[in-house]
């Protein structure tokens, strides 16, 4: 399923009055876990401006201990501060790396933004190495102006 196809599927779920919002967003992470085939870890993490801290949201994938992450730390982490995706094709190569399983090949995370305050982001971890494209940049963006919609 392309992009394009999924960007209704993504529309449907998010507008569902029966969901609450952690329902709708674990079903996005759930749909783009089961359609593309390189998503093997798909969830959310939030902002706490206060505490300078990410907290893990609803996701879809292995457990993971890393339930709040600093700002600055690891990929997430310095997502928080510098308000840009980062798309990591070997997450071996980078410093600053939190590993969460030896299996994880690859991370793109996209920031979440409303009213242009970064509140979040969505965090994709891929067992394949440098899977990601530019078209998943502008996917995951899309998905995430369509959740900023739910704040």
């Amino acid at each position: 399923m392309t992009f394009q196809e999924l960007q209704p599927k993504v529309i449907e779920i998010l507008s569902q009055n029966n969901f609450t919002r952690d329902e709708k967003l674990k079903n996005v992470c759930q749909l783009l876990s089961d359609t593309i085939s390189y998503y093997d870890w798909v969830g959310f993490y939030f902002a706490n401006h206060d505490t300078q801290t990410l907290h893990l949201g609803p996701y879809v994938g292995a457990e993971t201990d890393h339930t709040v992450i600093p700002f600055g730390k690891g990929i997430c982490g310095q997502v928080a501060v510098s308000n840009e995706n980062f798309v990591v094709p070997d997450v071996s190569a980078q410093d600053n790396y939190i590993a969460c399983s030896f299996t994880v090949k690859s991370e793109i995370v996209v920031p979440l933004f409303v009213n242009g305050v970064n509140i979040g982001q969505i965090d994709i971890d891929s067992h394949v190495p440098d899977p990601f494209t530019e078209a998943d940049e502008r996917f995951l963006e899309f998905v995430n102006q369509e959740i900023a919609k739910l704040f």
